[in-house]
């Protein structure tokens, strides 16, 4: 299983904080999760669509979309963030 964490505006727009995926080969990256949950639709489509800047992180690690997934991770996905 494969443990998503949605934080910010995604969380509120999904209206889900965290859920678990069945890990298959196919979501060998970060990336190819990124584009499984897409599938599903909106609103998912409209948060997850690859033409949205997203930030993520696996297993509490700042990542890429390229970044391997192996069975057990955690992945977040959250906006970008800016200070000031």
């Amino acid at each position: 299983m494969i443990q998503v964490q949605y934080f910010a505006a995604l969380r509120e727009r999904l209206q889900c904080e965290v859920e678990e995926i069945a890990y298959v080969e196919t979501l060998s990256t970060v990336g190819d999760l990124r584009a499984h949950l897409a599938a599903r639709g909106a609103p998912w489509l409209d948060a997850l669509s690859s033409e949205i800047l997203l930030m993520c992180a696996v297993n509490e690690t700042m990542a890429t979309m390229a970044s391997d997934l192996k069975d057990g991770d955690s992945v977040a996905f959250f906006p970008p963030v800016t200070g000031g």
